[in-house]
């Protein structure tokens, strides 16, 4: 697959950016073969007509048939954009590259197997653009009825306790894929492994606000879950410090500019 390298962030947030659409949907993908056309059809037929969107597959090295799936529809759906990493690093990295590629101001996250549903990104994406300064908002999806086995809502629960005990953020919902901000907020943040289960701490961290809003979330029909029942508890055991660590150490300057003296 040819392409740009996307190593480096293309800019930092604020820079001229050639005429694009209002909104980037960002889908990061791993083995997700059965969801990926199924899902494409779903966000295009709940946006389009209500947005100027493009639609952002970010494949992290599948070794399934992800690829060609992808690839096989580039040709079919216009607004679909299709970037693969050449070495798995993970959803937040895959994040991060669908962010930096985005053409849109506002960003849409999707998690790739299906469960979240494509017709509440409009009711978020319009939540953001009617505030006074989109750039100080996240809205945050809130599965408030949640569609998986009682193991895995039971260790989500845990770690969205001890989350937002040590970190405060007061978000219920911290692990629901559907989020919207504005891509110079995304670029404004720390970049580290794990940092899309943070998004909201981090952006109170920025001092921004969060708001949740309650969200369909359904089953998994197809594929297998790319998480362990302990990944969310003793692996973000470790990221919690580090969010801890990055709280502690904020800095918010202020300056005043001086006025050229006149005689």
């Amino acid at each position: 697959m040819s392409g740009t390298s996307l190593k480096e962030p293309m800019d930092g947030g604020d820079a001229p950016r050639m005429a694009g659409p209002e909104l980037s949907v960002v889908v990061p993908v791993h083995n997700e073969s059965e969801n990926v056309v199924p899902l494409i059809l779903e966000v295009l037929a709940a946006l389009d007509g209500q947005f100027d969107f493009e639609l952002i597959y970010v494949d992290d090295c599948s070794d399934d048939a992800t690829p060609d799936l992808l690839a096989d529809a580039l040709g079919r759906f216009p607004r679909l954009r299709v970037l693969r990493h050449r070495a798995r690093t993970g959803q937040s990295a895959a994040l991060a590259t669908g962010i930096e590629a985005a053409r849109g101001r506002t960003i849409a996250t999707l998690d790739g197997d299906g469960q979240n549903d494509p017709a509440d990104i409009a009711a978020l994406v319009k939540q953001l653009q009617e505030s006074p300064d989109p750039d100080r908002l996240l809205v945050a999806g809130h599965r408030a009825r949640r569609r998986d086995t009682w193991v895995k809502r039971l260790s989500s629960r845990v770690a969205n306790g001890v989350r937002r005990a040590l970190l405060g953020d007061g978000t219920p919902d911290t692990g629901c894929g559907l989020k919207v901000f504005t891509r110079t907020a995304f670029l404004a943040m720390p970049r580290f492994d794990h940092m899309h289960r943070f998004l909201p701490a981090l952006m109170l961290r920025a001092g921004g606000t969060v708001v949740s809003v309650p969200v369909n979330h359904r089953h998994r029909t197809k594929g297998r879950t790319k998480y362990g029942v302990f990944d969310r508890l003793w692996v973000g055991l470790f990221d919690l410090i580090g969010v801890m660590w990055l709280q502690r150490r904020r800095i918010v300057p202020t300056a005043d500019e001086i006025a050229a003296k006149r005689d």
